[in-house]
């Protein structure tokens, strides 16, 4: 399976590893500590040497309880450092935003791919990225970060995110998205109670047959948490199980904070996936 990201693209007969560059003060993992500069082109250069393909900049948070960013506020975080990375690496760049205006600027500076929780249901925001041959990768999910998990609600949680995300599928193509430039994510943690999260990864195989590889974000999210009672720091090895299983049932990309580990579960799963048949 080719992804074609804008001048980039990426063969997923084997999958990938999308590291994340929160270049925020106030994500739930790692706000803070890429706010600068210097230090995020840094940090996004490491994940590249672990063996990311994909590097993540996102300049606003949308952890549950987040609260909006100015569009000026965000350019100014999220520009300078796509410029700087489309000069010093090869890897795809994506920008995590839903903001139209977010989308034209890293987009012109030097990104390949839109990553929106929202699902580019922003006005102008399918339209950006379709005028500038983005591909794009559409998330589920119900509300906006600060109210998402008041009272998440489904009659089938598994049916209802399928049929979103070939909504939005459809969208984009009518948009004038090619095919190999979309992706679809189910939004783990986004909308969604510990038990809809489970149910979805438990059948990830629902969403492969949507036309575009699977993209899945589980990283130090709450519901590794939850079962392993770690900290947010300490939840590299639950991460990097739950990376794997989600390649097993079909992920082509998985979205991570820790690189290095992730990468290398995700070899360990491919391996045995691809073993001859006796």
């Amino acid at each position: 399976m080719l992804f074609r990201c804008r001048s980039r693209t990426l063969d997923l007969t084997r999958p990938c590893v999308m590291g994340v560059l929160n270049v925020t003060p106030d994500s739930f993992s790692d706000g803070g500590l890429h706010h600068e500069r210097d230090r995020a082109v840094e940090a996004a250069l490491r994940m590249v040497e672990e063996g990311a393909a994909i590097v993540d900049v996102g300049g606003e948070s949308t952890r549950p309880g987040a609260a909006a960013v100015p569009t000026a506020e965000e350019l100014e975080r999220v520009v300078p450092v796509v410029e700087t990375l489309a000069r010093r690496t090869d890897a795809v760049l994506s920008v995590d935003t839903s903001n139209p205006e977010v989308i034209a600027a890293a987009l012109d500076a030097g990104a390949h791919l839109v990553n929106d929780v929202r699902g580019l249901r922003r006005p102008g925001a399918l339209a950006a990225a379709a005028a500038r041959d983005a591909a794009v990768c559409v998330m589920h999910m119900v509300g906006e970060p600060a109210t998402m998990q008041a009272d998440p609600q489904y009659h089938d949680v598994v049916r209802e995110v399928r049929a979103f995300l070939a909504e939005r599928v459809a969208a984009c193509r009518d948009a004038g998205i090619a095919a190999d430039a979309i992706c679809v994510d189910p939004g783990i943690g986004f909308a969604k109670t510990a038990r809809h999260n489970l149910e979805l990864l438990r059948n990830l195989v629902a969403f492969t047959d949507l036309g575009g590889p699977l993209l899945v974000g589980v990283s130090r999210k709450s519901l590794i948490g939850m079962i392993t009672g770690r900290p947010v720091e300490a939840r590299t090895v639950g991460s990097a199980t739950l990376a794997a299983l989600c390649v097993e049932r079909g992920a082509k990309i998985v979205r991570a904070h820790d690189v290095a580990a992730t990468v290398d579960a995700v070899k360990v799963v491919t391996a045995l996936l691809n073993v001859p048949q006796a």
